[in-house]
C-alpha cells in the first residue's frame, strides 16, 4: 500500500546460507552483537569468537530462519580462514582436566578428585571464560579506581598494591552455572544449553590481596554511602563489538571490611595464573563466580549496574515461569550471594562400587555463599526413607557470617544385601538453616542457574 513504511529486515549469511533474522533478533540475548558485528554481512566472526555457537541446537534454529543460498559464485569453500582465532594465545590447560568447551576455556579437574585436597591445586582450578584471555603486561598494568561522575580517580600499579597491607581470604569459587547438566535432565522439555556443567565447577584456594574496603575508604566511600548503590568491575578481556566484561556488587557489599572483598594477585601462594585473572582480579567471596572479575583494569562506584550482558540478562534470578517468550530482564535481580549446595565427589555417577560390611563409602563437598557455614549434611541411599549424617571432614575454622569456604564431607551408608545398584542423594545444610530443594521441578530456571537441588548419583553394587 502506498504511503505504508517498509520494514527494515536484518539479513545475514552463514556459509553458502542467507538468514532473515529480523523476529529472532529480537529474542536472542547477545543480539546486539549480531546487529553491531554482522548486518548485511557474515555470521563468521561472531562463530570465531563464539565457537559454541556449532552448537547442533543453535545450528537447526539458525535454519529455521534460512531464506535462500548465496549465488554459486559468492560461495567460499572456507569462510573462516578469512578470520583469526582470537584464542590463539590462550594458555594451554593440564591435560587430565575435564574439559567442556575449548573456546571459550571452561573445564575443570576431575570430579573424583575434587573433595580429595581442601585447597584445589591451581592448574585443576575450574575455569569458567567467555572471551580470549587478554595479554598483560604487569610492569605496565595500572587498576583505576574512579567514582562515577566525579575528578575522584586513584591508580595503582601491581607494585603499589603488593607494597600496601594485603590480606589471606580462604575462600571456595563456584560458577553460576555449575551442576546445570543436572536442571537440563531433570526438567522435561528444557532447552539444550550450551554448556551443561557437571558437579566439579566448583573450587576452593587462598587468594592474596588488598581490601578493596580499603582501597575504598581511601576515596571517601564507606559503610555509610547513601548515593553510590554499586561498585562495578571491568576487566580486559573484550568481546566482538569491543565492549569489555564487566560485573557489579553491591555497595554494602564491597564497603563492608569484614565482607573481605579483594583485588587479589595471589593464589595458594603464587602468582595469579593467566586462566584466574593474572596480575590482578577482583574477588568476591561468597558471590557467584561471575562477580569476580578476572583482568581487572578499573573499579567504579556507581549509582547504576554493571550494563554488561552478564549482569543484565545471563546471570540472574529467574522464576521457573520465565523463558524467553515472556522475560522481562529488567524484572528479574542479578545473582549475587550462591544458595546452598552440595555434591558426591565420588563415586560418580554410573560407577561400580565394592560393598564392604553392607555399606559403601560416599565423598563430595558442601558450600553455601554469603559466607554462611555448612552444619550438616544428609545422605539417602533409599529415596529419601531414611538419612544418614556425613562427618564433616575438612572446614575453614571461621565462622558465619565470615565463612567463605567449602566443606568436604564424607558418610559410609547402609546398602540392602540383594540391591544391584543404588540411588545416592546428598543435601546440606547452612549456619541459617538453608537446605537444598529435593527437585529442580519447581525451582528450574531457563539460563540454567543456580542449580542446587539435591544431588543424585546412581551407582552400581559389586557385592
Amino acid at each position: 500500500m502506498s504511503g505504508m513504511p517498509l520494514e527494515t529486515r536484518i539479513w545475514v549469511t552463514f556459509r553458502e546460507g542467507v538468514y532473515d533474522i529480523t523476529d529472532y533478533i529480537k529474542k536472542h540475548p547477545g543480539g546486539e552483537k549480531i546487529l553491531i558485528s554482522a548486518i548485511g554481512g557474515q555470521l563468521e566472526p561472531l562463530w570465531t569468537m563464539y565457537p559454541f555457537h556449532e552448537h547442533r541446537a543453535i545450528l537447526q534454529t539458525l535454519e529455521m530462519h534460512r531464506i535462500g543460498n548465496l549465488a554459486l559464485e559468492d560461495q567460499i569453500d572456507d569462510p573462516f580462514k578469512f578470520f583469526d582465532d582470537p584464542y590463539i594465545n590462550d594458555p594451554v590447560m593440564h591435560s587430565d582436566n575435564h574439559v567442556v568447551v575449548e573456546k571459550p576455556y571452561i573445564g575443570s579437574g576431575p570430579l573424583s578428585r575434587l573433595g580429595d585436597e581442601f585447597y584445589t591445586p591451581n592448574e585443576h582450578f575450574y575455569v569458567r571464560n567467555h572471551l580470549p584471555v587478554p595479554q598483560i603486561d604487569p610492569n605496565t598494568h595500572t587498576i583505576e579506581l574512579e567514582i562515577e561522575g566525579t575528578d575522584n580517580k586513584k591508580c595503582y600499579t601491581l607494585d603499589d598494591l603488593k607494597r600496601m597491607k594485603n590480606v589471606t581470604v580462604t575462600a571456595a569459587l563456584m560458577c553460576s552455572g555449575n551442576r546445570r547438566e543436572e536442571m537440563v535432565k531433570a526438567v522435561p522439555g528444557a532447552r539444550e544449553m550450551v554448556a551443561n556443567l557437571t558437579p566439579n565447577f566448583i573450587s576452593n584456594a587462598q587468594w592474596t590481596g588488598v581490601p578493596l574496603s580499603c582501597l575504598l575508604k581511601d576515596m571517601g566511600i564507606t559503610t555509610d554511602e547513601k548515593k553510590y548503590k554499586h561498585v562495578q568491575f571491568i576487566g580486559l578481556d573484550k568481546e566482538v563489538t569491543g565492549e569489555p566484561y564487566s560485573a557489579s556488587i553491591p555497595i554494602f557489599k564491597a564497603t563492608d571490611p569484614y565482607g573481605d572483598v579483594i583485588l587479589a594477585y595471589e593464589m595458594n601462594g603464587a602468582p595469579l595464573p593467566p586462566m584466574h585473572g593474572f596480575p590482578i582480579r577482583a574477588f568476591v567471596p561468597g558471590h557467584t563466580g561471575a562477580r569476580s572479575v578476572k583482568w581487572l583494569k578499573k573499579v567504579l562506584v556507581s549509582e547504576h549496574e554493571a550494563p554488561c550482558h552478564y549482569q543484565q540478562i545471563d546471570y540472574k534470578l529467574y522464576g521457573p515461569n520465565v523463558n524467553w517468550k515472556n522475560v522481562d530482564y529488567s524484572a528479574c535481580p542479578a545473582l549475587q550471594m550462591v544458595p546452598v549446595n552440595s555434591a558426591v565427589c565420588r563415586p560418580n555417577n554410573g560407577d561400580t562400587v565394592h560393598v564392604e560390611d553392607g555399606c559403601i563409602n560416599i565423598k563430595g563437598y558442601a558450600y553455601s555463599g554469603g559466607g554462611q557455614k555448612i552444619i550438616r549434611l544428609d545422605v539417602t541411599s533409599d529415596g529419601g526413607e531414611t538419612w544418614h549424617t556425613a562427618t564433616l571432614d575438612h572446614q575453614d575454622k571461621s565462622e558465619a557470617p565470615h565463612h567463605w569456604a567449602w566443606t568436604l564431607w564424607s558418610c559410609k551408608i547402609p546398602v540392602k544385601k540383594d540391591a544391584s545398584e543404588v540411588d545416592v542423594w546428598c543435601k546440606a545444610v547452612d549456619s541459617s538453616g538453608n537446605v537444598q530443594p529435593e527437585s529442580f521441578k519447581n525451582i528450574f530456571s531457563w539460563k540454567g542457574c543456580p542449580c542446587n537441588a539435591y544431588n543424585r548419583v546412581k551407582v552400581k553394587l559389586s557385592h
